[in-house]
């Protein structure tokens, strides 16, 4: 039985974690098939996707019968684990198109990682956030990158280290989400971000997510000779020729959804 649900609208892509009786809980299958589908993108001609859970809960974590077998086993099957996990977190991260996260109950554990690799965050106002691995004698390791990138090492050392819940109000105001709603409200917030989206053009929203990659955390001066490259390429990119087209001719450029 599939634990992801795939579904296209044009240009918008829908993805949903389809576990509900455990939460949207990993598992081995739900993290290969989140992986398949991510490695596979842009191929199926998405330009926005959706990331959501069934039933209650967007993501409560790790599954316990998932849980259950580690418990036996050793270290080298351990790291073959946390290596696929880890490949399924870069290939969220990595997508070249926006990932929008629509996060309703709770997001603990890898599915607070999970938001911290979605581009853009809209949460219930409600809905209920933790790195809660230390709870349990672990660490929130795979999902460390993407987590402090998005809130921090101030937060990080608090979270991380108490593992305690917080708030979609918290979330939002140390970055790991960007808009809160209630939750009956989410999709149409949701929806607005997709149809400004939509008015960018593809290639650019790739190059920018990947120059926010590159350039992160350094300075100004050790990626002035990317960000130069960066930009000269885009103005000479057939987008960057129609962008700038549109623009003095007063009209919409090709890529824009009306």
């Amino acid at each position: 039985m599939a634990s992801l649900t795939v579904l296209q609208a044009g240009p918008v892509v829908y993805v949903s974690l389809d576990r509900p009786l455990v939460r949207n809980a990993f598992n081995e299958e739900l993290i290969t098939e989140l992986t398949t589908w991510a490695e596979a993108v842009p191929s199926d001609g998405a330009r926005v996707a959706v990331l959501s859970g069934e039933g209650k809960t967007f993501c409560a974590g790790a599954d316990l019968m998932w849980m259950s077998k580690m418990l036996g086993y050793s270290h080298e099957d351990n790291l073959r684990d946390a290596e696929a996990l880890a490949r399924m977190f870069r290939a969220l991260n990595d997508l070249p198109l926006p990932l929008i996260g629509r996060v309703h109950g709770a997001a603990l554990g890898g599915g607070a990682g999970l938001a911290a690799v979605c581009d853009i965050v809209v949460a219930a106002d409600d809905a209920v956030f933790g790195f809660t691995e230390a709870k349990l004698g672990i660490i929130p390791a795979v999902i460390s990158p993407f987590a402090i990138a998005k809130v921090g090492e101030s937060a990080a050392r608090e979270l991380f280290l108490t593992g305690a819940r917080f708030s979609a109000k918290r979330a939002r105001r140390i970055g790991l989400v960007h808009a809160t709603a209630a939750e009956n409200d989410l999709d149409a917030v949701i929806d607005a971000y997709v149809r400004e989206l939509l008015t960018s053009a593809p290639g650019a929203i790739a190059g920018a997510k990947a120059l926010i990659a590159e350039v992160s955390g350094r300075k100004p001066a050790d990626v002035a000779t990317i960000t130069a490259r960066a930009i000269a390429q885009r103005r000479v990119s057939a987008e960057g020729q129609e962008g700038m087209r549109a623009f003095l001719e007063k009209r919409r450029p090709g890529w824009h959804a009306d």
